[in-house]
């Protein structure tokens, strides 16, 4: 469904539930776990989704949001993803931090190995600071070895095609941040002179097979080079200061791509005909799913770039490996705003529903997961029903939502919803006086204890979700890297 819905309003407590109700609920869960088939052998496809920090708390509150903007409760609603019949819990950490950052957490899960912080697909020999070190430190990718194979690629984000999670499937390197040449030399001159590749290069050039089949994403400014206006916005230029244009060279390598920037052009595309495609919709990220409909040129959703690259990439014959990325959940709870992280986890879970609905999982393993948690948490006591963004109102003895708000010890209401850390924190010692049409606006911060620049990500176990062939080998309590190894072997490759 679509998350441009109303916020939703106090719901009106409807207890329907009896004692024989939930037993039935019970028996018939039974019935259904009973018949979940198991697929095994060797898979022709994989699609591995990622909610980039989408956390235990974010997949509740989604869950919640999701159910309420249909006029629920909420709290009984299920994610797509969530009826899927394996799951497990992913430890994040990498080798030098307990909190994770997003490049070593994505380099694990599409190398096996795990690195240091700020690094893409490179094992932890490499230096922090030393470019000279990447070489022969690189860590293949899933991607990298399903392009060696024979098989189609795909990679699809809502953030930059650059940025760390997207980038961790195509390229190597110590410095997530050098997204293009510019980044490179502003980071160190000796690099940028010995010709290290940034990232955008580093998708171009690929070397593996005949490269990525499908893109779609953000970061046209990463390709363009700082002559060249922006397609979009008069007033941008692209960023590249080496005068390439690789938008054009990606239109050069390969007969029949194309690239394009736009709604209609995305819309225009036959996935019959397609050869090869880079769509780069944005200059930075995407827009976040509920401001979609703002944008100037038009965009697609995720879902929409989702089906369009399996059906691209369903053109070879062989298989496909493709990853889909909800980036923008991470973006929006390192700002401290809940309600857009919500709706890009519910706007993730449409595209895995879409997707999953027209693939044959009798040769297709799907895989949901994600890098790294967040500082997010749910607390209070609010009665069943209560607006998951709003103000807590606990419940009666008999399940009724109380009369009033509950209040602090500083005698003011609070929201079920907030954040350990972050750019909503109380500053001065004294918490403002919110009411429940602040709580529930889209552009609310929640409130948070530490006060900090920018929101940052938690250590706990993030979960993993799976259906088709081999995924009942997603179970228990798993390394994150792990992941890596059910892919693998379910294609035949990487051994």
């Amino acid at each position: 469904m679509s998350v441009m819905g109303q916020i939703p309003a106090p719901f009106p407590v409807k207890r329907t539930e009896t004692p024989e109700t939930w037993k039935k609920d019970g028996w018939s869960r039974m019935d259904e776990v009973k018949k979940h088939k198991v697929r095994s052998g060797k898979a022709k496809n994989v699609i591995l989704f990622m909610g980039d920090g989408m956390g235990i708390s974010t997949l509740t509150a989604a869950r919640i949001l999701e159910g309420q903007l249909r006029g629920e409760s909420g709290e009984e609603n299920r994610l797509s993803f969530e009826e899927f019949p394996f799951s497990a819990l992913s430890k994040t950490y990498q080798v030098d931090q307990q909190t994770p950052d997003s490049a070593p957490t994505m380099s694990a899960i599409t190398t096996g190995v795990k690195t240091l912080n700020g690094m893409i697909s490179v094992n932890q020999n490499v230096r922090p600071n030393d470019f000279r070190t990447v070489k022969g430190n690189e860590a293949k990718t899933i991607l990298q070895y399903a392009e060696e194979a024979g098989l189609s690629t795909g990679v699809v984000s809502t953030a930059r095609l650059t940025h760390a999670t997207p980038a961790a499937t195509y390229s190597h390197t110590h410095k997530r941040g050098w997204e293009s040449d510019r980044n490179v030399k502003a980071g160190d001159e000796e690099a940028n002179k010995a010709g290290f590749p940034d990232i955008a290069r580093q998708l171009i050039e690929l070397k593996y097979g005949d490269g990525v089949d499908v893109a779609f994403g953000g970061g046209r400014s990463k390709f363009l080079p700082e002559t060249k206006q922006d397609p979009e916005y008069s007033n941008q230029n692209g960023e590249r200061q080496d005068g390439r244009d690789l938008t054009e060279e990606w239109v050069k390598k390969r007969s029949g791509a194309q690239f394009i920037w736009n709604k209609k052009q995305f819309d225009a595309l036959d996935p019959k005909k397609t050869k090869g495609v880079l769509g780069l919709f944005e200059p930075s990220h995407m827009k976040y799913e509920y401001d979609r409909s703002k944008d100037t040129a038009g965009e697609p959703s995720l879902t929409e770039m989702a089906v369009k690259a399996v059906d691209i990439l369903s053109n070879n014959k062989k298989g496909y490996f493709l990853m889909v990325e909800g980036g923008r959940i991470d973006h929006s709870h390192h700002d401290g705003s809940a309600f857009r992280a919500l709706t890009e986890t519910i706007e993730l879970s449409n595209a895995v529903r879409a997707v999953a609905s027209k693939v044959n999982l009798d040769e297709t393993l799907i895989i949901v997961t994600a890098d790294h948690s967040h500082a997010f948490v749910m607390s209070g006591y609010p009665y069943r029903g209560n607006n998951i963004l709003g103000l807590v109102r606990e419940g009666k003895a008999d399940g009724a939502p109380a009369d009033s708000y509950k209040l602090g010890t500083d005698k003011k209401p609070y929201t079920t919803l907030g954040y350990m850390n972050g750019t909503g924190a109380v500053r001065e010692g004294e918490r403002s006086e919110l009411t429940q049409e602040q709580a529930i606006h889209p552009d609310h911060k929640q409130q948070a204890l530490i006060p900090l620049a920018g929101e940052t990500h938690g250590g706990e176990d993030v979960a993993i979700y799976a259906t088709g062939i081999n995924a009942h080998y997603i179970r228990g309590s798993m390394e994150q890297n792990w992941i890596f190894y059910v892919m693998a072997d379910a294609l035949g490759l990487a051994r």
